[in-house]
Order: structure tokens, then sequence, then C-alpha cells
């Protein structure tokens, strides 16, 4: 099996997955834009070989990359980095390069969080109320429904970067003065703990390892405030939180991949889904 590798010296503790794939026989073949002495050596060692490129942001770099990689060891098999940063490159190479796994029609859904609620409506899980809004006038009209506050967040974004919370007409006002020029989706605040959903599937999408944890307090107030947060696993899943994790997987064809659900969990016990990534849990912890 061939598996290129992207940016796999980053997050550092994911060189362990190449080092495993090692262990397993497969032709693991890095690809990014760190020079080759500052991998670390067991790294080095895990890969089958590596190709250096000036920057991972340049696609036609990373095109005759694969058709290097292609043209010395046949058939691209896999290819992953599994870092969202990097989801929508993947698409496009597994599309350019015929490589099994998520290609760009898939970006949409699991990169817009318009796109996302839809489908977590449509698979029976309730979500915070919001959409999309382009104007003051829309918000305006969105919160006669919601109320304040509300969260306003980019509609494609990684983490909680660039999101605010708006408790009165005088920021809102202030943040459509402000916002920046990218798509944003509004929806009402929901007070609750967050908690996940985590594990792997199978080629056949079957779920074949899953667990829990629960932060300490939410990633929007982490980030604002650059505070400190921590989570922990749970010895035994709520039957509710695992029904949904299992409907969310299935709803979002999710075979052979990692992924990382969030959900708020209410007072009252209600969950409400909140994203979904398609990558390990925990990033760079």
């Amino acid at each position: 099996m061939n598996f290129v590798y992207l940016s796999p010296h980053f997050p550092p503790n994911y060189y362990l997955f190449a080092v495993q794939l090692n262990n397993l026989g497969v032709n693991v073949l890095g690809l990014a834009d760190e020079p080759y002495a500052h991998l670390r050596p067991e790294l080095r060692s895990a890969l089958t070989e590596y190709y250096k490129v000036s920057d991972l942001h340049q696609y036609g770099e990373l095109i005759r990359a694969c058709g290097y990689f292609t043209h010395r060891y046949g058939k691209l098999d896999r290819l992953d980095s599994h870092s969202e940063y990097w989801l929508e490159t993947e698409a496009m190479l597994r599309t350019d390069f015929n490589i099994p796994g998520l290609k760009i029609q898939d970006m949409p859904k699991i990169k817009r969080k318009s796109s996302m609620k839809q489908v977590f409506i449509k698979a029976g899980i309730d979500v915070a109320r919001g959409k999309v809004v382009h104007s003051l006038a829309e918000a305006k009209r969105l919160i006669k429904v919601t109320g304040f506050p509300v969260v306003a967040k980019p509609d494609i974004g990684v983490g909680a970067a660039k999101t605010y919370k708006i408790h009165n007409p005088n920021e809102l006002e202030q943040f459509f003065e402000q916002k920046p020029p990218v798509d944003y989706i509004m929806e009402e605040f929901i007070a609750g703990t967050i908690c996940t959903f985590d594990g792997l599937t199978n080629q056949d999408g079957e779920v074949v390892f899953f667990t829990s944890h629960q932060y300490s307090q939410g990633i929007m107030e982490t980030v604002i405030h650059d505070d400190l947060i921590y989570y922990y696993s749970l010895r035994e899943i709520p039957a509710d939180l695992e029904a949904a994790g299992r409907k969310i997987v299935k709803a979002f064809a999710i075979k052979e991949r990692f992924f990382h659900f969030e959900f708020f969990r209410t007072a009252d016990s209600r969950l409400v889904a909140l994203e979904v990534n398609i990558r390990p849990p925990g990033g760079m912890t």
C-alpha cells in the first residue's frame, strides 16, 4: 500500500501515525515543506521516501510530488494529513489522482457550518437556531426569533477564530461595521457543557472505536479570553450521545476516517449538535 502523508511532522504528535503505518508494512510517502533534516528521527525512519516542497499551499508543487510518487511506486492508495486545515487540499489531490476518500464534491457539508446544520436536521439531531446572514437587516430578523445573545462565526472556519458573542443592538451594529468579508453564520447562544463523540470508522463506515470527552468550558470563551481549557475522557458514554454520534456518522457517510463531533449538553440534558470534524480528536494537545 502506498500512503501519501501530507505534513507528517505537524502537529508534532502525529508522527506516530507514520510510525504505525510503517510497522504495518505500508509505504509511507511524506510530503511537506519542512527540511528533511528537521524531521524527528522516528519519523524519518518510518518514511519510505520524503518529498520536500517550498510551500504546501503551492498546489502545483503537490501535483508534481504526487506524480513523482506515482511514477516511482505505482498507484497511490491513500492520502491524508489527519489535519482539518488541509482537508480541501487532500480532497483536491484525491480527486485529481483518483484516490479513495473524501473528494472535492464532499467538502461543503464538512466545511460549511450551515451545510452541517442541514445534515444534522435531516438526521433528527437538535441544532441551535440560526443561518448565514449577509446584512444587519437579516440579522435583526433572525434575532426577533432567537433573542440576544447570539453567536456569529465564519461559516467556514477552524476552531473559534473570529467568533463573536453579541449581547445587544449596539454590539450587533459594531459587528457589521467591522465584519470580515466572508460568510458568517449567526446562531442563538446555547448555554451548556461541551461534550464530544470521537472515534474511527472502517472502510464500510462502521464505527470500530469510539470515546467521549467533556470540556471544562467553551472553545469560544477560551479563544476570546486567551484562557486555559482542559478536557477528560468519560468512563461511561451516555446512551443518547452514542446514538446521536452514530446517526451523524451515517448521515455524513464517514468511511475509514477519524471523526470528532462536538455537542452542547444543556442544563435540561438536551443534546445540541455543534459541528463535525473529520480528523482525530485533540489536535495539538
